[in-house]
């Protein structure tokens, strides 16, 4: 998680007390509040608790208390981690039945932070035992944290508990929602769910808002009725990642307590050779091009970046053995919290010395294509956005087959020398790995996406290299 502020104009008093955390890779908000005494509550954070811990010790602020909205199904909560370094008291909500220490709140049980207070509100729909948490200064209202309820224009998803409760659970979302629309326009809005993240969170750059502003804006919000708000919000629903059907008990029983910071052990290349003959697998967290240029044959292309731990928890089985390849200025923290913050306790160490030494000892190296949106000439083309990102626009002809859902479906697919394609590169050479390992050769990684596409056919009829009204992207399914 990134220890930067949201950096959001302030819209009431209250934001000068909060601080918002932004994990940009799960898209997701922690938020830090100067209670004003020298202590501070932490809401919603992540496992890796750095961000909060670094946010708090600049601010000289000890930890005091830590309040989850609800049991996250995306990430582990440092709930249990931040008690267990700063005695932190937990609060959470009884319905959730924690396993571990906590101060079991209901609807309108408050909590007294010392000055300020803090008012438990039930708030289901997007799990359960959902509570809104509503700071007060005396009785005046400052601000609300959502978690997955009300969000910066939606409201979080409501089908991670089976596709049979998927209404009756968007439902209770509505009146969720029209609960808090009945706090003062002033009230700020600090939501856990936020753009990036799987939990129907619209893209946007507004982390926080304020009760009026969503009223003014949010569509969810807007719905005359049930029966709207339930067809609009399922109809928005896409895919996600199939860690987050085990990680709501995960964090009711609470997660490991870690006494140290996590670390990759170095395994020299017989020890590595042996583990993946024993059905370890090799992730190479490396850029796409060096990845492309040569890599373990079988490895998993998924290159570090904020993302890294989504798609690692996407695409791998927590219970398989992982051997990561890296490049000596890759940090190996980055690797292990984002691993640990999705529930993957099974990283047993890195290849030391890495492709280099791989390759000394008299291994071999695969590669793959690496190119750009020029040069792909008549080569089919795979699209593995999602399904949102290729409805707005996609190459026309193209095989769109969300990463997500591909180790099911590479097998099935033609042999046919395809060009990967995503946004950037980063998916498509992930898929690009997936492929090859399910029997495809000749493949290559567009580095790029469909703009890039786009704008190389406009400069070719532009030329005259093309003949004829090339289209444009195409628009839908």
């Amino acid at each position: 998680m990134s220890g930067e502020m949201s950096g959001q104009e302030p819209r009431s008093p209250a934001i000068s007390l909060v601080s918002a955390l932004v994990d940009e890779g799960l898209g997701n908000s922690a938020y830090l509040v100067d209670l004003g005494d020298g202590r501070a509550l932490a809401v919603d954070p992540p496992r890796d608790v750095r961000g909060l811990r670094a946010q708090a010790d600049r601010a000289r602020l000890r930890i005091a208390f830590v309040a989850d909205t609800h049991l996250h199904a995306d990430f582990l909560s440092g709930a249990r981690q931040l008690a267990a370094d700063t005695g932190a008291q937990v609060l959470a909500s009884a319905a959730g039945r924690r396993a571990f220490d906590h101060t079991r709140l209901a609807d309108e049980d408050e909590a007294d932070l010392g000055g300020l207070t803090m008012r438990a509100l039930a708030t289901p729909g997007h799990t359960d035992e959902h509570l809104a948490f509503l700071l007060l200064d005396g009785p005046r209202p400052l601000g609300v944290f959502t978690g997955g309820s009300l969000i910066v224009g939606a409201a979080a998803r409501t089908d991670l508990l089976g596709p049979g409760r998927t209404e009756e659970l968007a439902r209770a979302q509505y009146a969720s929602l029209q609960r808090l629309a009945t706090l003062p326009d002033h009230v700020a809005v600090w939501p856990t769910h936020g753009a990036g993240s799987f939990c129907s969170a619209p893209p946007g750059a507004d982390r926080t808002s304020t009760i009026g502003a969503e009223k003014a804006s949010n569509p969810l919000l807007a719905a005359p009725d049930a029966d709207t708000f339930a067809a609009r919000l399922i109809d928005s629903l896409g895919s996600y990642a199939a860690y987050f059907d085990r990680l709501t008990e995960l964090n009711r029983r609470g997660p490991q307590i870690l006494t140290g910071p996590p670390a990759l052990a170095p395994l020299p290349v017989d020890q590595t050779r042996a583990l993946l003959a024993d059905g370890a697998v090799v992730v190479d967290v490396r850029p796409v091009a060096d990845f492309a240029a040569g890599h373990l044959p079988g490895a998993l292309s998924n290159p570090l970046r904020p993302q890294f731990g989504t798609w690692l928890g996407w695409l791998t089985d927590p219970a398989t053995p992982i051997v990561i390849v890296r490049d000596p200025d890759q940090d190996p923290a980055d690797i292990t919290w984002q691993a640990l913050t999705i529930g993957h306790e099974n990283l047993v160490g890195e290849l030391a010395g890495g492709v280099t030494a791989w390759r000394a000892a008299g291994h071999p190296l695969h590669s793959l294509g690496l190119t750009d949106a020029a040069h792909i000439g008549e080569r089919p083309i795979v699209d593995v956005r999602q399904d949102a990102e290729y409805a707005a626009g996609h190459v026309p002809g193209a095989v769109h087959v969300e990463l997500g859902d591909l180790p099911a479906h590479a097998a099935d697919l033609d042999r046919r020398p395809y060009v990967v394609m995503c946004g950037h590169g980063e998916r498509a050479a992930t898929a690009a790995s997936l492929l090859a390992r399910a029997g495809h050769r000749d493949l290559a990684i567009l580095a790029g996406g469909p703009d890039d596409w786009a704008k190389a056919t406009e400069r070719a009829l532009n030329q005259g290299q093309l003949e004829g009204p090339e289209q444009g992207l195409e628009l839908g399914r």
